[in-house]
Parts: C-alpha cells; structure tokens; sequence
C-alpha cells in the first residue's frame, strides 16, 4: 500500500523554489553535450562578471569550498581558460584571470542556453509575459544577492 504524503506546500516561496529549480534542471539539460562542467563555467562566468580575483573572493562569492575551487583553477589553467599571477600587493595571493580562451568557451556555452531560453519565451509567452520575466530576473537578482 503506497504511503499518503501531504501535497506539496503551496507558499509563495515553496512555488517558486520548485520553478527556479525546474528551470535550473532544464537549463542544464540544454546545455551543450561537450559543454564545460558547471563548476568550471560558475568560475569562467564570476571572473566575467567581476573581473580578476582571489581564489578565495571566488569560493566565498560563488558558495563552495576553496579546496573544490582550487581543483576547479587548476584544470581551467591547464586548459588555458583561466591565468593565475602573484598579487602585487600579496605575494601570498593569486590573482585568478579569464583568458580569452576562457571567455569563447564559457560564451559558446551560455549562447546555447540563451538560445533554447530565447526560444521557449517566443513560443510559449506573449509580450507582457515575457517583460513580466524580464522584471521577476531582477527580483531574482536582488534575493540571491550576498548580503
């Protein structure tokens, strides 16, 4: 006999929660078959969008352990995606930079889910409900920011 479960909560934040995470899901398996692991994008895509940084900036801003972020550094400098220089201020420190390299494969990667999330908002949405997203992506923006 199964077992009788409660239905899913209904709150505001628990709908939401499972709409990002679908859409995360289904973000990811859009996403090119020979694309980067989505460790190594997260790092390309921060020191796109923050420029160089410490290794340890990184870990703090992008939410993992510095020892998860060095393997992550240490592959994309072996692909040439990323290069790494001792800190002019703190010799102890490097400094992590997006190569060009780096930058044509995180941008081949995000062009693609662009691309498919382009498509299903053409198809699925009307003007208003597409401009209504534009606007939940920068209440997005907002909650997942650091405080």
């Amino acid at each position: 006999m199964a077992a009788m479960f409660p239905p899913p909560p209904q709150d505001p934040a628990a709908v939401l929660r499972r709409a990002v995470n679908r859409l995360s899901r289904r973000m990811r398996a859009e996403r090119p078959q020979d694309g980067l692991p989505s460790g190594r994008l997260g790092a390309l895509a921060h020191l796109y969008r923050s420029g160089p940084s410490t290794p340890g900036a990184m870990a703090a801003a992008l939410h993992v352990q510095p020892q998860s972020l060095t393997r992550t550094l240490a592959a994309l400098a072996g692909d040439g995606m990323v290069s790494r220089t001792r800190d002019a201020a703190d010799g102890r420190q490097y400094v992590v930079e997006l190569t060009e390299r780096g930058f044509a494969a995180m941008s081949r990667d995000v062009r693609q889910g662009d691309a498919w999330l382009q498509e299903r908002m053409d198809t699925e949405l009307n003007d208003t409900e597409r401009e209504v997203l534009r606007l939940a992506a920068a209440l997005l923006d907002r909650l997942a920011a650091d405080e």
